[in-house]
């Protein structure tokens, strides 16, 4: 296993259409460290924001090629984690840490 701290391994909570339709399933999504493992974003999530997680699913994205006027130009591969909460835990990812 890497020496990810908890800060490290999460990058940043996803805030899109999906996501918040996911979250009434009790499930967060987050972009996290390509090197973290299932294990240390669980970790991570119940020492940041102090609350239970029963699963950690991980997907991810290959970066797209975009082009822009005539320069090629590639995104970043993200790799992310969906969270799936205890009953009854709440998490509101749009306040800080």
């Amino acid at each position: 296993m890497t020496d990810l701290r908890h800060y490290d391994v999460i990058v940043k909570p996803v805030i899109t259409e999906k996501s918040t339709l996911v979250s009434e399933n009790n499930q967060v999504v987050f972009n996290v460290d390509k090197a973290a493992s299932k294990p240390e974003i669980k970790a991570a999530v119940e020492a940041l924001f102090g609350v239970k997680v029963t699963a950690v699913n991980t997907l991810v994205r290959k970066g797209k090629t975009k082009r822009f006027r005539n320069t090629l130009g590639k995104q970043q591969d993200v790799k992310k984690a969906v969270v799936t909460l205890a009953e009854g835990q709440t998490l509101d990812v749009t306040t800080g840490l």
